[in-house]
């Protein structure tokens, strides 16, 4: 199994942005794909990227794409998220996410494709 724990949410101004980060601390030598999540209040938690454990492919939902950017150091055990040109309607909690697999391009946007989940961190755009 793995723990996973964010950091780099705040509250930043419209416009701003942020780098959020998600340190792993692996348990076993399995490969992991990883993605991030979101979740705002009164909603369901949604897709926003994902990396592929190889690191070759990412993905996006249409309301990010072009604006952030997931990146991951497998030496360091650790994703991020490059968040630009923030805008109100990205405040939310930002969760990481993991999945267990030795396929090199795996990759979910659904929540229950992962397995492993941070507890989250908090990002409040203001205007």
């Amino acid at each position: 199994q793995v723990q996973l724990v964010e950091s780099g949410g705040g509250l930043v101004q419209a416009g701003g942005s942020l780098r959020l980060s998600c340190a792993a601390s692996e348990r076993t030598f399995s490969n992991y794909a990883m993605g991030w999540f979101r979740q705002a209040p009164g909603k369901e938690r949604e897709f926003v990227a994902a990396i592929t454990w190889s690191g070759g492919n990412t993905y996006y939902a249409d309301s990010v794409k072009g604006r952030f950017t997931i990146s991951r150091e497998n030496a360091k055990n650790t994703v991020y998220l490059q968040m630009n040109s923030l805008k109100p309607e990205d405040t939310a909690v930002y969760y990481c996410a993991a999945h267990e697999t030795y396929g090199s391009s795996w990759y979910s946007a659904a929540v229950a494709g992962y397995e492993y989940w941070g507890q989250g961190t908090q990002v409040t755009v203001s205007s």
